[in-house]
């Protein structure tokens, strides 16, 4: 158990090394089935013993015009602490806030003029997820690197807002290029909330793509190419269910429940 914590503690020396008190700064690129639908940006940043972050999406295709944003910051082993995310989808706004109070997390929804605050049950590696958040994302793969993938939670702003475990498999590693540059790659599968994402990152941890394979949506960091790509271009997975053809299964949508404040 020690040598595991002193191992731990080893990686985030070393990658809270990599960033410095500037902001560091990522774009990516949104497809679906090969076409380009939209694009998300990432910034991390050392804000005193934790970190700031911040992203953007947005999305504008037939059926789905999403966009937001959202700030947050995360304490020195990437516990969450809170999060704000300002949206729209297809034309109704959104706001998500998310707190930690004591030993929960406390959810404020606002659509549709209704206004919902949930209490979610506290887990100490937890993971703001809306879908097409890179930060969300990134935050993942950090924490799996440092705690092998163990007890990840990710708290999803859908419906009145809910907590999730994540199952992270380890697969095989795979080739890729980054501005030119031949790296390694590592491949995890995801699940959550009945959805499946594969997501792809660096030795280093960091985000360099992922897919929902179901829906066909892929958000890839610009400059990067899988090489072979996972899921080659021409052969599209089939169209998911008429319900679904909205976007993602966790994307954020107006509210349509109220419950106690």
């Amino acid at each position: 158990m020690r040598l595991r914590m002193w191992a731990m503690a080893g990686w985030m020396a070393g990658w809270m090394a990599g960033l410095t008190g500037a902001a560091s700064a990522q774009t990516f690129l949104i497809s679906q089935n090969g076409k380009s639908v939209g694009s998300a940006t990432m910034t991390w940043t050392r804000s005193g013993a934790g970190y700031g972050i911040s992203s953007n999406a947005s999305i504008n295709m037939t059926g789905l015009n999403l966009s937001f944003s959202e700030t947050g910051y995360l304490g020195a082993h990437l516990n969450l602490n809170t999060m704000q995310l300002n949206g729209q989808v297809n034309g109704t706004p959104v706001t998500v806030g998310a707190q930690r109070t004591n030993q929960q997390f406390l959810m404020k929804i606002f659509a549709n003029g209704q206004r919902i605050n949930t209490p979610l049950a506290f887990h100490s590696r937890t993971v703001f997820l809306p879908d097409f958040d890179p930060a969300g994302l990134a935050a993942m793969l950090r924490l799996g690197a440092a705690y092998d993938n163990a007890r990840i939670w990710a708290m999803i702003p859908k419906q009145t807002g809910s907590v999730m475990p994540m199952e992270i498999a380890t697969d095989a590693d795979m080739q890729g290029t980054l501005n030119g540059k031949a790296i390694t790659v590592h491949h995890f599968t995801v699940k959550v909330n009945d959805g499946v994402i594969e997501v792809f990152s660096s030795m280093t941890s960091d985000l360099l793509q992922a897919e929902w394979t179901h829906e066909g949506f892929a958000l890839v960091r610009q400059g990067f190419v899988l090489t072979p790509p996972k899921h080659p271009i021409g052969a599209p997975p089939p169209p998911p269910p008429a319900s679904q053809q909205t976007g993602p299964p966790n994307a954020p949508e107006p509210q349509t429940q109220t419950q106690p404040q």
